[in-house]
């Protein structure tokens, strides 16, 4: 599966506000997306609970897979974004 590796940019990281806009993305698409923490394992990207169990902090450095380039392209994008500057 491909993956792409991505900067948490929210600046409490990956906490529930940024969770949820993430997951609810990731809902919009038919193929499984994932993340992970380097070296751990893989969540369902469309699921918030799953994204905050990841406790990725601003800066952590986490990989996204997805077979969908466009699905990849779009969580990768707010992985990196301030989803809490909103």
């Amino acid at each position: 599966m491909p993956s792409q590796t991505a900067i948490v940019g929210s600046a409490v990281g990956l906490h529930a506000r940024p969770a949820a806009i993430i997951a609810a993305a990731a809902s919009k698409y038919d193929d499984e997306i994932t993340i992970a923490m380097d070296g751990e394992e893989a969540v369902d990207a469309a699921s918030a609970l799953m994204i905050m169990t990841l406790g990725a902090e601003k800066g952590a450095q986490v990989v996204v897979e997805s077979d969908d380039e466009a699905a990849l392209a779009e969580i990768v994008a707010l992985v990196e974004q301030d989803l809490d500057a909103e």
